[in-house]
């Protein structure tokens, strides 16, 4: 019987060889440029359309030049033992950027493609939902395997030179002809719809890749800069002895326009409401995602000065009151710090099996509460402690809260945001930043019991907002020149016990009545230095947000 069967199997093989179909690599290499143009490329044809609505000829034009640069991008790679490798590659990696900038707008760029890579496997697996696996296998698997299927020919050496080096420079020509011709109009959309690039699969995220790549392997030899070595702790301005404590919270996720405490109609804080809180309702952030807001945030470059690698190798403020003498302490539970506490204490909630607050690798934020109860058991000096939410990251907003706090219904169950309405999404992300109003509101209480022995203090400040289907946009990560109010504009809020107020100099009635002034990430260097009275060179009056508000003058920069 195994014979037969080994047999008929090799028959059915030999006839199924019998139907495969021969090509050159030449053409095979043409079918492969249309194929990433065509099919996995609609946001960049969508917008070209819109930009050169009017411009039938130039929108043509586009087409070919960009037909052209494709058979390039082909052609050079229509090596045996190299083609079928390379183009199943280009298809994957166009076929993946393909979904999420047309289904969430998000762009490809190397700070996403940074993301991509330090991303947590919870993270990551929220991604994975059943639409992104039909997509891969209707635009990836499938032209995958006729393009392994197919018999490709290949000329002799000398002649394949001369096959692809003509084609190369015949379509180096179309492109350079055209981009002459419709030069203006190009050149009127490369100056000011930057976007138009970004889409372009599978170019731009090759690009961004290798550019990312780069910049990685430069970092290994990078030696970090100290920063502040003259800080101290200044004595409390009313004289006080009490431990002085912050809690700093980097929200995650969150935006300013779907809080309560700002403009919002819906009543996503109601705990925070009566806690007396000053809430800043014109913050910016630096960045559009955490990899370029939580470093940028805690670094004393500014938005304007930030890069990835001038943020490795400079310390930020966290070491600067390390060295004061301050007792500095990360809990994280969301992707890392990004650096910011390397040199620091560290402790990682991520991955914790505790059933009540854990699944699958995330934990509710609520988990913090019973690790901060046993911090500030063990205060002795002045402190701070900062807290990275899990927050609102999405897709999967309904997993960042319990049952108890689906409040607003109808809401998204599930990471596929296509299955949901904008109604169901706003739904589910409002819920979340529900759970958060209770989770701060919690932190606050903590804080308050322990004014006897503590003087307290509380900072929230998000990384940066989201886009809940405003302009066809979703989740965040949109380039900062062109990023919505909604993943700029965020949430920041303060809370201080009397104590705390009064051993910094600092007027509350003054605070609230300045808060609605423009503030973003670039005051909170200072303003930490400011909150835990450590003076050094590095501290910036001008950029403390509480210096305005001080019955003391401001604390010195320099000594």
């Amino acid at each position: 019987m195994k014979k037969v069967s080994a047999t008929g199997s090799g028959k059915f093989l030999k006839k199924l060889e019998a139907f495969r179909p021969t090509l050159g690599s030449l053409p095979v290499s043409i079918l492969a440029a249309t194929y990433l143009l065509l099919f996995l490329n609609a946001t960049f044809w969508a917008r070209a359309g819109v930009y050169l609505q009017g411009e039938p000829w130039a929108y043509a034009g586009l087409f070919a030049a960009m037909f052209a640069l494709f058979t390039i991008a082909t052609v050079a790679v229509s090596v045996k033992y190299v083609i079928k490798p390379i183009l199943i590659f280009y298809i994957a990696v166009a076929a993946a950027a393909a979904w999420f900038t047309d289904n969430y707008g998000v762009f490809v760029d190397t700070d996403m493609v940074r993301n991509v890579f330090e991303t947590t496997r919870a993270e990551s697996q929220d991604l994975m939902t059943p639409g992104l696996l039909r997509h891969f296998a209707l635009y990836f698997v499938l032209p995958s395997a006729l393009l392994s299927w197919v018999r490709v020919t290949h000329q002799t050496l000398g002649r394949k030179v001369l096959e692809n080096g003509f084609t190369i420079f015949v379509c180096l020509l179309i492109f350079a002809g055209l981009a002459a011709t419709f030069y203006k109009p190009y050149s009127a959309i490369v100056r000011t719809k930057r976007d138009l690039v970004k889409t372009l699969n599978p170019i731009t995220p090759l690009v961004n890749t290798t550019k990312y790549l780069l910049g990685v392997s430069q970092e290994v030899a990078l030696v970090v800069k100290p920063l502040g070595e003259d800080a101290r702790i200044a004595a409390p301005s009313d004289g006080s002895s009490k431990p002085r404590v912050a809690i700093v919270i980097v929200g995650e996720t969150a935006r300013g326009a779907s809080f309560s405490l700002d403009s919002y109609t819906r009543q996503t804080n109601p705990e925070l409401a009566r806690q007396n809180v000053i809430y800043y309702p014109n913050v910016s952030s630096c960045g559009t995602a955490t990899d370029v807001s939580l470093p940028c945030m805690f670094s004393n470059l500014k938005r304007s000065g930030y890069s990835h690698k001038a943020g490795l190798e400079n310390e930020n403020v966290l070491d600067v009151l390390s060295r004061a003498g301050v007792d500095v302490t990360w809990m994280e539970n969301n992707t890392g710090s990004k650096g910011v506490a390397d040199r620091v204490r560290n402790v990682v909630i991520t991955g914790s099996k505790d059933p009540r607050f854990c699944k699958d690798g995330d934990c509710w934020d609520e988990i913090f509460l019973e690790k901060i109860d046993e911090w500030l058991s063990g205060i002795t000096k002045d402190s701070v402690l900062v807290l990275h939410q899990l927050g609102n990251h999405g897709p999967a907003y309904y997993e960042r809260y319990p049952d108890a706090f689906r409040k607003f219904v109808p809401d998204c169950q599930t990471a596929e945001l296509a299955q949901c309405t904008d109604a169901e999404i706003v739904n589910s992300y409002d819920n979340a930043i529900l759970y958060t109003d209770f989770v701060l509101s919690g932190i606050v209480e903590r804080l308050k019991a322990r004014s006897s022995t503590l003087s307290t203090g509380f900072l929230y400040i998000s990384d940066h907002g989201e886009s809940l289907g405003e302009n066809g946009l979703y989740l965040h990560g949109t380039p900062y020149f062109m990023a919505p109010d909604e993943q700029t504009r965020i949430p920041m809020i303060t809370w201080f016990d009397g104590q705390f107020a009064s051993s910094m100099g600092l007027g509350l009635d003054c605070l609230r009545k300045s808060a609605a002034r423009p503030l973003s990430h670039d005051n909170l260097f200072s303003s930490l230095l400011g909150m835990m009275n450590v003076t050094a060179k590095v501290y910036q009056p001008e950029q403390d947000m509480f210096a305005v508000c001080r019955a003391a003058p401001a604390l010195p920069s320099s000594s």
